[in-house]
């Protein structure tokens, strides 16, 4: 109950703190599914060319980070529902794994709408430490300034994001069933080029 009430305090303290049914988003209703039906997405949509919005999300300490943190480097964003399902946990260890091949001019990025509790749980029990993991459960920022946001479940959908040095959005797989995997060979041949560097 005690942290249940420290977690609330922390959200309605923060200026910028909203709740999702009093705004009003766009909506798409055509472009992913779950369990074969269309689900409807809250948000605006951002597409390959367009410059990359910044946004706020917290990490494991509720300690806010923007994505202008990374300016500079390529970043590559993994979009995941929950870290505690299986597909997400494979996405997020693959990563991992891979970033560890590219210079470090290149940044990994998991986001989710997990608490940040449930992320570092998940992080230190699974071996997640070269990179980022990142909770969009406080404000829903990144969420729907990517048009990413699940109506109804208050989940963010399968995606990945890659975003060059001048911040421009050069990738980007908005996965089309929830429950499917993402291009992993796709999104490692992207930022693989965008670094110089070959991915073994």
């Amino acid at each position: 109950m005690k942290l249940f009430i420290l977690i609330a305090s922390i959200l309605m303290a923060s200026p910028n703190f909203v709740f999702a049914h009093e705004t009003s988003f766009d909506e798409n209703n055509s472009l992913v599914k779950a369990g074969g039906k269309y689900v409807t997405l809250l948000g605006t949509q951002i597409n390959v060319g367009d410059i990359a919005p910044n946004f706020k999300v917290v990490d494991h300490s509720f300690s806010p980070i923007e994505l202008k943190k990374f300016e500079g480097k390529n970043v590559l964003i993994s979009v995941v529902p929950s870290l505690d399902t299986g597909i997400c946990s494979v996405q997020t260890k693959k990563f991992n794994q891979k970033i560890t091949s590219l210079p470090a001019d290149t940044v990994f990025i998991t986001i989710s709408n997990d608490l940040p509790f449930a992320q570092k749980r998940f992080c230190t029990t699974e071996n997640i430490n070269s990179i980022e993991v990142l909770s969009d459960a406080v404000w829903r920022d990144f969420g729907t300034k990517y048009g990413l946001v699940i109506k109804d479940m208050g989940l963010l959908t399968r995606a990945i994001f890659i975003i060059n040095t001048a911040n421009e959005v050069i990738y980007k797989e908005l996965v089309s069933e929830v429950s499917k995997q993402p291009n992993y060979d796709e999104a490692f041949k992207q930022i693989s080029a965008l670094s110089a560097s070959k991915i073994k």
